[in-house]
C-alpha cells in the first residue's frame, strides 16, 4: 500500500531537501589571476633597493638588489645576481608574505650574499615603511632587513 504525503508536507520536504543541496556546495578558492594586493598600498608599484642586511650589514654585489611589486600581486627584481620572480600578499595588519620565489641560475661570485636577500624575503613576516625605507621583520620580530626606494 502506497501511502501519500499532504501536499502541504510534500512541498515542505522539497524544500527542505533543495536548501540541504544548495548549502553542502565547498566555496571556492580565490583565483590565481585575482588581484593579491592594492594598487594603492604603498609598497605596490615602487622600485626598492637593498640598503641593508639585518640592521647593519651592506652588501657588494654585482648589481643592486632590488624588488618591484605589482598590483596583480606578483613580485620581480634581482637578488644582486640572478633575476627574482614570484607572489607577494599584503594585508593591512603589515603583514607581507613572499611565495613562488624563483631564480634565474647565472653564477657570480657573490651568490651566498644573493641568496642572504632571498632568504630574508622569503623569512619575511611583516614590514614597516618609514619615509623612503621599507624593514622587514621575521615571525620572531628580529630586523632581517631594508630596502629603500629608489629615485
Amino acid at each position: 500500500m502506497i501511502k501519500t504525503l499532504p501536499g502541504r508536507t510534500l512541498l515542505l520536504a522539497l524544500v527542505a531537501m533543495s536548501l540541504a543541496a544548495c548549502g553542502g556546495k565547498p566555496t571556492e578558492p580565490p583565483r590565481q589571476d585575482q588581484p593579491r594586493v592594492s594598487s594603492d598600498h604603498p609598497v605596490v608599484g615602487q622600485r626598492w633597493n637593498l640598503l641593508l642586511v639585518g640592521t647593519n650589514e651592506r652588501l657588494s654585489m654585482p648589481e643592486t638588489p632590488y624588488f618591484v611589486v605589482s598590483p596583480d600581486g606578483r613580485v620581480t627584481g634581482s637578488d644582486g645576481c640572478n633575476q627574482i620572480n614570484g607572489r607577494v600578499n599584503l594585508d593591512g595588519g603589515n603583514r607581507i608574505q613572499f611565495g613562488e620565489l624563483g631564480t634565474t641560475r647565472r653564477g657570480c661570485p657573490q651568490l651566498d650574499d644573493a641568496k642572504r636577500v632571498t632568504g630574508m624575503m622569503e623569512d619575511a613576516y611583516r614590514f614597516l615603511i618609514d619615509h623612503d625605507r621599507l624593514v622587514f621583520f621575521g615571525r620572531d620580530q628580529r630586523v632581517l632587513g631594508g630596502w629603500r626606494k629608489a629615485n
